[in-house]
């Protein structure tokens, strides 16, 4: 029997062919947004590894959206004539789908690289302001800027920033959509009590605090191909006291079924700086089970240390959710999906290129890979 990792999933009008996906894995190697080489060899080595899906990195719908002066954008005609090039070199290698995430950093925004720290940018490193649903900082550590509380004219205009990024996305031929609504970016800033202090219509109660990813959800689907597919990452847990609850996770997934999304990746935590929580194999699994079981018409992918093949058909083959995501486990091994298939006795999905390294063609595959005792 084929094992449930390696079997399709449909969705939306998109087909996968395994339920293994390639996380968005921020490169940090863009130029005023657009992509680089590093595009070219980095996902052009995700899209020969034979997972089902590969999703793009989070691109910022904004210029003052991205993270870092590093993050990639879809914002301007050069954003998307570099992706472009990017997309079309990995379709030229894999027709297995591919996916964008579409975000803004908000108040996590103007900081430095990961390998130059993740501080807020100096005075001297071109920051730009930062905006929130409120002006709390993302961070309480000295030089952390203070962001400027979002009026509803500009959310309005971030709501007409996603649906442009999503019109490019869809003329660049992707086939998946994903909302970033977590990690402490801005969609997630606007449903977490702890970042969200409103009293107006975006603030308070959980409808209210939903409302801005809402409205950014509905923009992105009305211009958004009904034959694709779109779904969105969203938080469960804020590792902090009085976070947002489960209930108010499983009530937006039921809202973004009801408006035509596809799927739900559940994630956790990276709301505030210095927030600490125990991190092992599977510990955002129990959320994404937790919504799978109160909204079981909903797709459901889930994420947190999924790194050996077994452990990934378990989470599929037991119901916790349909699909599994990786990001470092592709960083280290970008033929996950090749050596999951040999641990099954499966056709490895090897480009004719490297068949000759395929386990059944090439015997030094057991001495890298021994067999289990």
């Amino acid at each position: 029997m084929t094992p449930k990792l390696f079997t399709p999933i449909q969705l939306g009008g998109i087909t996968l062919p395994n339920r293994i996906v390639v996380a968005p894995m921020c490169q940090y190697s863009s130029n005023d947004g657009c992509m680089s080489d590093w595009h070219l060899a980095h996902l052009a080595s995700m899209a020969i590894s034979g997972a089902g899906l590969v999703v793009i990195e989070a691109t910022a719908v904004t210029r003052e959206g991205r993270i870092s002066h590093g993050c990639a954008g879809l914002y301007n005609d050069e954003n998307e004539a570099a992706m472009k090039r990017v997309i079309d070199y990995c379709r030229r290698l894999s027709r297995n789908p591919m996916g964008i995430q579409l975000g803004h950093a908000g108040r996590k925004g103007s900081t430095q690289v990961p390998w130059a720290g993740r501080t807020a940018l100096g005075p001297l490193e071109n920051p730009w302001p930062t905006v929130a649903p409120s002006a709390l900082p993302y961070d309480t550590r000295p030089g952390w800027h203070t962001p400027r509380e979002l009026s509803v004219a500009e959310i309005k205009a971030i709501v007409d920033a996603f649906a442009a990024a999503a019109v490019r996305s869809a003329r660049l031929g992707l086939d998946v959509a994903e909302l970033h609504a977590a990690h402490g970016y801005l969609l997630h800033q606007f449903f977490s009590p702890l970042s969200n202090q409103r009293t107006d219509a975006y603030g308070g109660t959980p409808e209210k605090r939903m409302r801005a990813l809402l409205e950014v959800a509905g923009a992105v689907r009305d211009v958004w191909p009904k034959e694709r597919c779109l779904g969105a990452r969203i938080s469960a847990h804020d590792w902090v006291d009085n976070g947002t609850p489960i209930e108010d996770t499983i009530a937006l997934t039921r809202a973004l079924k009801k408006i035509g999304y596809d799927y739900v990746c559940v994630t956790t935590g990276a709301l505030l700086g210095q927030t600490r929580y125990t991190i092992g194999p599977n510990y955002q699994v129990p959320h994404a089970e937790a919504v799978k079981k109160a909204v079981p018409e909903m797709a459901v992918r889930a994420v947190g240390m999924i790194a050996d093949p077994d452990q990934a058909e378990e989470i599929v083959a037991s119901g916790k959710a349909d699909m599994v995501a990786m990001a470092r486990g592709f960083l280290d091994n970008p033929r996950w999906v090749w050596h999951a298939a040999e641990h099954f006795g499966l056709p490895a999905p090897v480009p004719p290129q490297y068949e000759r390294a395929a386990y059944t063609a090439w015997h030094g595959s057991k001495l890298a890979r021994p067999p289990a005792a």
